[in-house]
Formats: C-alpha cells, structure tokens, sequence
C-alpha cells in the first residue's frame, strides 16, 4: 500500500495574532512543523500546539528559521555558520520543553521559509543547519527536497532524511519552487491542489511551470496553513488520498 504523510506549518502566531487555524488542522495532519519563536510562535502558542498535537497523535516537529518576526522568515539573510547552529538548536531546545512536558517529544526537524530554500543549494548553510540539529542532542530526522544539499549534508552526519513535496507550490524544471516573489509560485485552485497531491504520491512526479514532468518522490507532503481555506483544502486532500487507496500515516 502506498504511504504519505501529510504535514503543515502550524503555530504560526504571536501574542493575541492567529495565523493558522491549528486545532482543525490537527484533526487532518500527521505531522506538525511547530514554528518555535523565531519567524512566528511564541512560549505560549508553542505550549498550546504541543498540547493538541500530543493529544491527537500528531508528531511534534520543530520548524526552523532565520530570526526574522517582521519579515516572517521569507527574508534572505546573512548568518554567519556558528551563530545559525546555535539558534537551530536554541529552537529545537525551546520546542522540546514543551513537547515533552504535553507528554510527546520533537520527532523531527524542518526549516521554514528563507532558510528552507536556502539549504537547497547552499552547502554551508545546510551544514550549519545540520550542526545545530546534532548540537541539539538528538539524531533526529529532517524534511527536505529530493536532491538537495541540506539531505546530502545530513545523511553524511549521520541524520534520516525525508523527502518532501508541496502540492500548492510551482516547480521549476529543476525540481525546485517557484520563489513567493513570481507569479503564480502559489497554486490558488483547490481542485487543482487536490490532483496534484494524487499524482505527486502515486507518480513521485509534477509538471512543472515549464510544462514538463519532473520527479518528486516524497515521503511528506507539505499542506501550508497560511492560505485562505487551509483547512477544507486539507480534508479534501487527505479525503482524496485515502478514497483512492494510500494510506495516511506519520513517517516516524
């Protein structure tokens, strides 16, 4: 049987501000990227994420960034090697407290935003970022895309990797996203990003903005909840995977 995992960038607030509706999609996901105060979230909201993911059996996954609140971490930066591995670790360290004291624990590691697309090709920003997940204590597995620098770097570290694919976002022929700043990097149509989410699972291909048909075989498939009716996209999606046979289930 085919297997996906289904995870979203959740805990996306701050103080009295909710960008993501986190509580309807725990009742959807397997996996949540729990924003751990530096692009979004703070002590509370990650306290109050931990909480509903460990009562639902969603694993806990932390979501790192550039120490970037203004900018929501879609902001190219300059950070220097040692000071980004100790603030991946300061991250994964801050979400651990709170994982484990609502009884679960972090199960893996995902950049957001910058940095994610940073670590695609950029060697020594995916090494920093691999530094700072061993520094944090645990050999713990880390989401990324198919071929990039960031899974070759952790797997020589000795990390898991997983794969992972988005079904709202346009692909270059590389294999790579669209950047936010194109038109049309965001795909709006729900019907759409349901049948790409299909074909993504049981092809491990999409057509990319060039036409073509480019491989992306994933064992996550990313569900953003920052987008207008997030989660009625989300049961769609995973209503559709499982009506048509794959089985939804946590990579770990």
């Amino acid at each position: 049987m085919t297997r996906i995992d289904l995870n979203a960038d959740l805990g996306e607030g701050f103080g009295r501000w909710r960008l993501t509706d986190d509580e309807q999609l725990l009742s959807v996901v397997t996996s949540a990227n729990v924003a751990c105060g530096f692009h979004a979230g703070d002590a509370a909201t990650m306290r109050r994420v931990c909480e509903l993911a460990a009562e639902r059996g969603v694993r806990i996954g932390a979501q790192v960034s550039y120490q970037d609140l203004a900018g929501f971490g879609r902001r190219a930066m300059d950070v220097p090697s040692d000071e980004l591995a100790a603030e991946v670790a300061y991250q994964i360290g801050a979400l651990e407290v709170f994982a484990r004291a609502a009884g679960s624990r972090v199960a893996y590691v995902k950049p957001h935003g910058a940095l994610y697309n940073r670590v695609v090709h950029d060697e020594e920003q995916a090494a920093a970022v691999v530094e700072g997940v061993v520094l944090a204590g645990a050999a713990l597995p880390v989401l990324g895309l198919p071929s990039s620098r960031f899974l070759k770097v952790a797997e020589r570290a000795g990390l898991p990797v997983v794969t992972e694919a988005f079904a709202d976002r346009a692909y270059t022929q590389e294999g790579t996203l669209v950047p936010r700043t194109e038109e049309g990097a965001v795909i709006t149509d729900a019907e759409a990003v349901v049948e790409r989410s299909l074909g993504l699972v049981r092809s491990g291909t999409v057509t990319a903005r060039s036409g073509e048909r480019v491989p992306v075989r994933a064992r996550s498939l990313c569900l953003h909840g920052d987008t207008p009716g997030a989660v009625g996209l989300a049961r769609r999606v995973r209503e559709r995977l499982e009506s048509s046979g794959v089985r939804v289930e946590a990579f770990v």
